[in-house]
């Protein structure tokens, strides 16, 4: 099953600390499992219930939030190194699992996605901080996974955790309408 995950999200592969890299992909089989969802239809869910008819999937959101956010900090990491250090690696394991508790937090109901009893109760933030938790993720991932929404505002964010929530939002905002 890594070795389709590995397929599904090829950044794991720059993740370079193979203990981050195997509990990145412990959490996410976990999430995947935990919320019934299988590789085939990871594409379908879309990445957010707060645009009707979304049709950017899940799968595609992480990805480009991923994407986003290592271009930031290589542009970052050039114009200031000197003020502040990112870590690559935490980059791009927050990026990955930054809307992992929307595994939790949606259902499938009949053709249409739905809120969960869990995400009813929790939005993803805190569900995908628990889970990440739940697998011995550094405390940086947890950070970055319940900061990189609303639930982080007026709060410390790390400079991991800003890139990680501005690259959330500039693939969230553009397509609203």
């Amino acid at each position: 099953m890594s070795t389709q995950l590995l397929h599904l999200l090829p950044e794991l592969d720059l993740i370079k600390d193979q203990e981050l890299k195997k509990k990145t992909i412990a959490c996410w089989l976990d999430a995947m499992d935990s919320g019934g969802w299988s590789f085939d239809n990871l594409h379908e869910i879309p990445f957010t219930l707060l645009i009707p008819d979304c049709r950017v999937s899940f799968i595609t959101h992480v990805l480009s939030v991923t994407q986003t956010a290592i271009s930031a900090a290589k542009v970052l990491q050039q114009h200031y190194d000197q003020h502040y250090a990112l870590s690559m690696d935490l980059i791009v394991a927050g990026g990955l699992l930054h809307d992992i508790g929307k595994l939790l937090e949606y259902k499938k109901e009949g053709e249409q996605f739905v809120k969960s009893k869990n995400g009813q109760l929790l939005r993803h933030p805190f569900s995908g901080a628990n889970l990440a938790a739940r697998h011995g993720l550094p405390d940086e991932i947890i950070h970055i996974i319940a900061t990189h929404a609303k639930e982080g505002d007026g709060g410390y964010r790390s400079p991991e955790s800003v890139i990680i929530h501005h690259a959330d939002f500039m693939n969230f905002e553009p397509l609203k309408k």
